[in-house]
């Protein structure tokens, strides 16, 4: 038997490569004869994690620098860079991420991508023609405004006046100058949502609250987006799906890079060869953290399901929690690893041997019915 284990992260809890690791262990331990075969392909969407598991798959090379977090403390920040060098893979979660503000107040106002426009910056320095940025996991709602100033680009108001330290001032925007260095490298944004800028589909109805954006303010925010998009034209591009990704920096890297928005999953599939290995398996193994509604939207898991189903082949999907038994309509069986008895800490705490123990009680049950 041939098993494809591609697991995404357990956030938290353990990264794509200890879960593929947990799991093949356990399937290990159920599989003692070495003519079964596993592979393992640690995968990854457009969120964090799509730096780490590219690097795994195509070596290369780890690069940090310094760079301002959302709240322009200083930070080291780091993104990987392959194929000798040409390609830069960045998360824009190292430099801009909602966990890096930790305990300190959320501001919303102030959250800048500036960071993840240095990190860009110091990639092209270092040579790389092409970008791949993985976003989602903000703190920001932005519009991209902090990464094109990090890059070169000049905001002013009405009367001339520049506008620094974006997005304070958004609001007030009447001009924006491209730097005097206008070609960039190809940009693709890896994006795991498909919401618009705007609206209330868009990023700050829908993932403002979790940002720190009151109901009460949801209308400043969204005017100050609404501005961005008069100023630059750009209205074709705010409406398309993606660009309200980490609080609108889908737009702007639409705009302001002149970047191509595709489906996270599809683009790291492609880069690992994720196709090609589903075909040759038997079952294809695949998992997460959390299984819920937002799952089937462009996630890693849901995306190995319909590549395994569209061949044909056996599934399962392990997670930390499920949201609702009924997932398995779209994903097939699915087993929930956590330990009722135990807290949420300690579920997490204790997730590689939870996931371990599950393969292995899965691959068992497996083989006595086969039997």
């Amino acid at each position: 038997m041939k098993i494809l284990v591609a697991s995404d992260k357990f956030k938290g809890s353990l990264t794509a490569v200890e879960a593929c690791a947990a799991i093949t262990k356990g399937l290990r331990e159920a599989l003692p004869n070495p003519r079964h075969e596993i592979r393992s392909i640690p995968i990854a969407d457009g969120g964090d994690g799509i730096a780490e598991t590219l690097l795994a798959a195509a070596g290369g090379k780890w690069i940090e620098t310094e760079v301002l977090d959302p709240l322009g403390s200083p930070l080291r920040a780091g993104y990987a860079l392959l194929d000798g060098g040409k390609t830069a893979v960045i998360e824009m979660a190292k430099a801009s991420g909602l966990v890096l503000l930790g305990d300190r107040k959320k501001e919303p106002l102030r959250a800048t991508t500036y960071g993840t426009g240095q990190l860009i910056q110091h990639a092209i320095a270092a040579g790389a023609d092409e970008i791949i940025l993985g976003i989602g996991g903000s703190a920001t709602n932005d519009g991209g405004t902090g990464l094109a100033e990090a890059l070169g680009y000049r905001f002013e108001d009405a009367e001339g006046t520049p506008i620094t330290r974006l997005p304070l001032g958004l609001e007030r925007i009447a001009r924006i100058f491209p730097p005097d260095k206008t070609t960039f490298p190809r940009v693709t944004v890896a994006c795991d949502v498909t919401n618009p800028l705007l609206g209330p589909d868009g990023c700050t109805h829908i993932y403002g609250p979790q940002k720190g954006i009151t109901p009460e303010d949801i209308p400043k925010h969204e005017e100050r987006l609404a501005r961005l998009v008069k100023v630059t034209g750009a209205g074709p591009s705010a409406a398309q799906p993606g660009a309200g990704a980490a609080g609108g920096l889908g737009f702007g890297a639409l705009v302001f890079l002149k970047a191509d928005l595709v489906r996270g999953f599809d683009l790291v599939a492609e880069r690992l060869g994720l196709p090609a290995a589903v075909a040759e398996a038997d079952l294809v193994i695949t998992g997460e953290g959390s299984l819920d509604a937002q799952s089937l939207e462009g996630k890693g898991p849901h995306g190995v399901v319909r590549l395994a189903s569209a061949r044909g082949k056996t599934t399962v999907a392990f997670c930390g929690r499920l949201e609702d038994r009924s997932l398995e309509y779209d994903f097939g069986p699915i087993v929930e690893i956590r330990d009722p008895r135990l807290s949420l800490e300690e579920n997490m705490a204790r997730g590689g041997e939870l996931l371990r123990q599950a393969a292995r009680r899965f691959m068992t049950e497996r083989l006595a019915a086969e039997s």
